[in-house]
């Protein structure tokens, strides 16, 4: 839970109105609380498990989410969840609830990730699930302040075949070329699934000059991150904890600057780590890795939303404003929204810092 004094425990700069200057890993569809599924399921009479107890009520889902003992039962929950997502306003629900959480923990730029085959092979159009989150950005941005991008990511346990025919999709194709969606990304189970095997996509996006990046390193060896870098090219690299158990690939990440967004109670939720104290943070401080902190999947990890995981980190670290200003820097250079942003960013950064060491 989140620390009861926040302010005693981080610099204020964090804890400041618009003080979290980004999430750059949180899949939308990982917001979907207990309380909107239920609601959502019941109002487009989608029959939950009958089998599962898990299902029998909001408090008996919340704690089974508790309980995961590894990253693929979580997802089989996960997908379970994206069921009941059908029409445009689901989609707005889902994304203007998570909105809500974000400015209520002061982000004012958030890069989402989107799962666009969970949706189409149950027979939702790309064009429904794409309007309802260009309406919930529109209303986070009017509303808060906050600008965001669509980031679409593929579902590494399906066949590439299937991610390459839904990149092709005219409907992605055309939110691609217009600027809607700024990137892809590549999630789901990672044991047995590279990232070399979708090299093809990958080149394609490339050709389309479109950002990058890749799921790797959260419970993958090395190497996929390393695969990652250099078969798929990407400029991120989504969790990427075992970088600590590569030495030669830590100093190299670390010198050409590459972003890990690294999810902290996600990766206790899910068995990466024991606890947060055990995470290679002070490891990637000290190595001088770039990193970001962010939620993931908030609403099947305790409800741990971005400024319950920094406030985990200074628990687990206790961790200095100096420290936590190269951690925001990180987050603001790594992030794909314009110049112009990144400048609005770094200059509301300085200025909470400043009134900080006054």
């Amino acid at each position: 839970m989140r620390s009861q004094n926040v302010n005693s425990l981080l610099p204020r700069f964090v804890t400041a109105a618009n003080g979290v200057p980004g999430e750059h890993h949180i899949h939308i569809e990982g917001a979907l609380t207990p309380e909107l599924l239920f609601k959502l399921a019941s109002s487009n009479a989608v029959q939950l498990p009958t089998d599962d107890p898990a299902f029998r009520s909001v408090a008996s889902l919340h704690q089974r989410y508790s309980e995961f003992a590894s990253l693929d039962d979580f997802l089989h929950y996960y997908y379970i969840g994206m069921s009941v997502l059908v029409t445009t306003s689901d989609f707005e629900a889902l994304a203007c609830d998570y909105f809500e959480h974000a400015a209520r923990d002061g982000v004012a730029h958030a890069e989402v990730f989107f799962d666009p085959q969970a949706h189409l092979v149950r027979g939702v159009s790309y064009k429904a699930i794409l309007a309802g989150f260009k309406i919930a950005q529109a209303h986070a941005f009017e509303k808060f302040g906050i600008t965001s991008e669509l980031i679409c990511c593929f579902l590494r346990h399906l066949p590439v075949t299937d991610s390459l025919a839904t990149f092709n999709l005219s409907e992605l194709q055309t939110s691609i070329r217009c600027g809607e969606v700024v990137g892809i990304g590549l999630d789901s189970s990672e044991n047995g699934f590279p990232p070399t095997l979708f090299k093809d996509i990958y080149q394609q996006a490339k050709a389309l000059g479109i950002r990058r990046t890749a799921h790797a390193g959260e419970e993958g060896p090395p190497s996929y991150i390393r695969d990652a870098l250099d078969t798929l090219e990407v400029g991120r690299i989504d969790h990427g904890i075992r970088l600590a158990n590569d030495p030669a690939l830590l100093e190299r990440v670390a010198a050409q600057k590459t972003l890990l967004t690294v999810c902290p109670w996600s990766n206790v939720f899910l068995k990466g780590a024991k606890s947060v104290s055990e995470l290679p943070i002070r490891l990637f401080l000290d190595a001088g890795v770039q990193f970001s902190i962010n939620s993931d999947d908030p609403a099947y990890f305790g409800n741990h939303y971005i400024l319950d995981n920094y406030c985990a980190v200074q628990d687990a670290f206790g961790l200095s404003a100096q420290e936590w200003k190269s951690i925001c820097e990180a987050s603001i250079h790594g992030s794909w929204c314009d110049e112009p942003r990144k400048q609005q960013l770094l200059s509301k950064l300085e200025a909470v810092i400043a009134d900080h060491q006054h």
